[in-house]
């Protein structure tokens, strides 16, 4: 098992930019996430802004890196005390709750190209792993990975057909993977 790895180091002021960047995130959706309205929510001029982050990619990537730690407790957790569904049922339930309560930061995480040098080592590893722990085969692992995110992608962009429901959807992947 990957231990919890160390998020990155930020200061108390880099801390209170990167809350205020995934309100704005959250709230107004990515295109408003500018350094310009950024330094706005926070009080302080913009050139200021990039003493604690040098660019807009920085903002973004201490963003993923914190929607990795958000997604990986919730995930280790449901894996961990998986109750009666098991913990496939549960790991699927966790993914799903945490994406859509975490619309627009599961969108810029999961989407495009993951900064990974940008990120904490081996946060990414830690967490995906209860996919592992769920399925204790890689390539199940990824699978059962892949069905979490085009659902909650789906999901996302109201893609399915009117009347369908989603927690049966859900639980009938759950079934396929778990047996």
């Amino acid at each position: 098992m990957t231990s919890v790895p160390e998020p990155t180091v930020r200061s108390v002021r880099a801390a209170q930019i990167i809350s205020a960047a995934r309100r704005i995130l959250e709230d107004e959706g990515r295109g408003a996430l500018t350094m310009r309205r950024l330094a706005t929510e926070v009080g302080m001029q913009a050139p200021s802004l990039y003493k604690h982050f040098a660019t807009k990619r920085a903002v973004e990537a201490a963003l993923i890196e914190q929607g990795l730690f958000d997604f990986g407790e919730a995930l280790h957790a449901a894996v961990s005390s998986p109750g009666v569904g098991g913990p496939v049922r549960s790991l699927l339930g966790a993914y799903r709750k945490t994406a859509l309560a975490n619309r627009a930061l599961y969108r810029l995480a999961t989407s495009g190209r993951l900064p990974r040098e940008d990120l904490a080592p081996n946060v990414e590893e830690w967490a995906g792993e209860p996919f592992l722990l769920a399925m204790s085969d890689p390539w199940r692992a990824q699978a059962l990975l892949a069905f979490a995110h085009g659902m909650v992608v789906l999901e996302l962009d109201d893609r399915f057909l009117e009347g369908s429901d989603l927690d049966v959807t859900w639980r009938a992947g759950s079934d396929m993977f778990a047996g």
